[in-house]
């Protein structure tokens, strides 16, 4: 069973000014997809904070995905402190949630949302808003069993064979 943990990045929420509904709705979607919940964590928007956060938590996870801070408010640092601990990048990932989820809220194309690889980990930026974070889920859940599989190194040979020429 594949690990994920979920990082939440809200100034408001982490001082609990907020309740934070985002952090316990996208457990409850991946643990029905077959994610073992492996560790919930909740930082203000600070750039080191949340860039701490993701290295901590790909050390116990195939799977980190973040909920927050990907706009364009000055305190939207999430994509900014992603890729400075990701190892590369896999854009596809993200445009794939701005492509599909701007069909319903054509705000989606503000996202600034990155997703990537932190060692063999998969580490995802999803929006703050719920229902967009619903959204976003429901566009990466068919990919995530195969992009963690690749991610992880244990692919069944299906990606080599098809790299074959015929």
């Amino acid at each position: 069973m594949p690990s994920a943990a979920i990082l939440t990045i809200s100034d408001t929420r982490s001082a609990g000014s907020r309740a934070d509904t985002t952090t316990s709705m996208m457990a409850e979607i991946l643990g029905d997809a077959g994610f073992q919940i492996a560790q919930r964590r909740l930082v203000p928007d600070e750039f080191d904070d949340i860039a701490a956060a993701i290295t901590e938590l790909a050390a116990g996870a195939d799977l980190v995905v973040t909920s927050g801070g990907t706009g364009l408010a000055p305190r939207d640092v999430t994509p900014e402190a992603t890729r400075s601990v990701i190892d590369r990048e896999a854009p596809g990932v993200a445009e794939a949630m701005r492509s599909e989820t701007a069909k319903i809220q054509p705000l989606a194309w503000l996202s600034r949302a990155v997703a990537g690889q932190l060692g063999t980990t998969l580490v995802i930026n999803l929006p703050g808003n719920p229902k967009a974070v619903r959204q976003c889920l429901d566009v990466l859940l068919p990919m995530l069993p195969h992009a963690i599989k690749t991610s992880t190194g244990d692919s069944d040979g299906a990606h080599a064979a098809a790299s074959q020429p015929g």
